[in-house]
């Protein structure tokens, strides 16, 4: 793996998945004697975050028009 002009590196998509490192997910760096640590930031308050954006990913991408009350007899119906 290497570093480009812009000091930029690719965190392999099994690393990602495996931490939950999605898109403006923000990081931090620390130094630890000749190796750097990478981290996802946790900040106080910051719950919900995460839903909020894959909400926010999500929305306007449904294809089928249905009312909640329609979905929810879909699910009870399942059970």
């Amino acid at each position: 793996m290497r570093i480009t002009t812009k000091g930029q590196v690719t965190i392999p998509v099994e690393i990602r998945e495996k931490l939950g490192l999605l898109p403006n997910t923000e990081v931090e760096f620390e130094v630890v004697g000749k190796a750097v640590r990478i981290r996802k930031v946790r900040r106080a308050g910051a719950g919900g975050r995460r839903g909020k954006s894959i909400v926010e990913r999500l929305r306007g991408r449904g294809s089928v028009r249905m009312t909640t009350d329609e979905i929810l007899a879909l699910t009870r119906d399942a059970n």
